[in-house]
């Protein structure tokens, strides 16, 4: 059994304004507490096949990863995965209204962990899950700023 962890927030402003600001890697270190930075190795804006390196701090390791877009709609949804390291992970954002000039953001993290990490699958849910859940509150409170 792997590794899946949802976590949503209502932020209020639109949809548009959300996904734009989310699902640009570029914004990531301003919102997500363990990620430090963040590397195009494509030519931004964002679209399927962009790839990008990431480097981040989990459970007291560092994580170096590169992510590939899978799939993108504007404003809608935003696929991105990694075959790399420990970890081999999926991430999800979707965006929805939710009210007038309101946006429900899903943040989905799933994946396979191997070695250490398989070892530590119930304590990385739970960390993950945690880890989620303030980087979603960072950004609501960034964005309704």
């Amino acid at each position: 059994m792997g590794v899946d962890v949802v976590s949503e927030v209502v932020i209020d402003r639109a949809p548009r304004d959300v996904a734009d600001y989310a699902a640009d890697p570029a914004n990531a270190p301003e919102w997500y507490a363990n990620i430090d930075r963040v590397e195009w190795l494509t030519r931004p804006p964002v679209r399927v096949g962009s790839r990008v390196a990431f480097s981040a701090r989990f459970l007291g390791r560092r994580l170096e990863y590169t992510y590939e877009v899978v799939e993108f709609d504007p404003g809608e949804r935003l696929v991105m995965r990694t075959a790399e390291g420990p970890f081999p992970m999926e991430t999800v954002y979707t965006w929805e209204a939710a009210g007038a000039n309101a946006t429900r953001m899903t943040l989905r993290n799933r994946g396979e962990p191997s070695g250490f990490a398989r070892a530590a699958r119930p304590l990385m849910t739970v960390a993950m899950r945690s880890a989620n859940r303030k980087d979603l509150a960072a950004l609501k409170a960034r964005l309704e700023r």
